[in-house]
């Protein structure tokens, strides 16, 4: 079985395919270099729209004859202060192109003309798999506060600015296997994990 992976962002790729413990292949590897629209209004919406696309394409094309599983994830991180923002613009909260600092930075600026230096926030995650055809879908949280300060150097996006709930470190301070028993996107791949074994064996509706 291959899992096609509708990202090329090599943090979720090495994350992904940790959890799965087997080869992850991005899509631009198979479609080439090509922006998926992500016009959708929520995270589900978003994660639906960007494995449907490579799916299509890979069927209409006739790109892989082997039994395959295409894979999203969209997720973003929503902060009180912020009235929920960046939300599903977490990504490109500092512009289209965004980088991840640029993005903390953007962060870190708004929260301080606030006269903040925190503000509770959660990350969530929507993991959507379609196999021949079926859409199926799962969600993780994670809860805690995000800061204006950054520290770590592991994990990507806002991880250096967010410390979870019970815990007194950054995201980007945890190992990769502590930070997936406990991340957004660890839980909601660990519900898809149990659908994806039985998704061959039977088709579920």
């Amino acid at each position: 079985m291959k899992i096609i992976l509708a990202s090329n962002n090599k943090g979720k790729i090495k994350e992904i395919g940790h959890m799965f413990d087997c080869e992850v292949i991005p899509f631009g590897e198979i479609l080439g270099d090509v922006d998926i629209p992500e016009t959708g209004l929520t995270f589900k919406e978003n994660a639906i729209i960007k494995a449907k696309y490579v799916y299509d394409e890979i069927v209409s094309k006739g790109l892989i004859k082997d039994d395959f599983i295409v894979l999203s994830d969209d997720s973003g991180i929503c902060i009180d202060a912020l009235d929920g923002r960046p939300n599903i613009y977490s990504a490109r909260f500092a512009g289209m192109k965004a980088t991840d600092e640029q993005n903390n930075q953007k962060v870190i600026n708004e929260l301080q003309s606030k006269g903040l230096n925190s503000s509770p926030a959660y990350y969530v995650a929507c993991i959507c798999a379609i196999y021949k055809g079926g859409v199926y879908t799962t969600h993780g949280f994670l809860y805690g506060t995000i800061y204006t300060d950054l520290r770590g150097d592991k994990g990507f996006g806002y991880d250096p600015l967010f410390e979870p709930i019970g815990m007194s470190v950054r995201t980007a301070e945890l190992e990769l296997d502590e930070k997936k028993k406990i991340s957004h996107r660890g839980k909601a791949l660990g519900l898809m994990q149990g659908l994806i074994v039985i998704l061959p064996h039977h088709q579920i509706m």
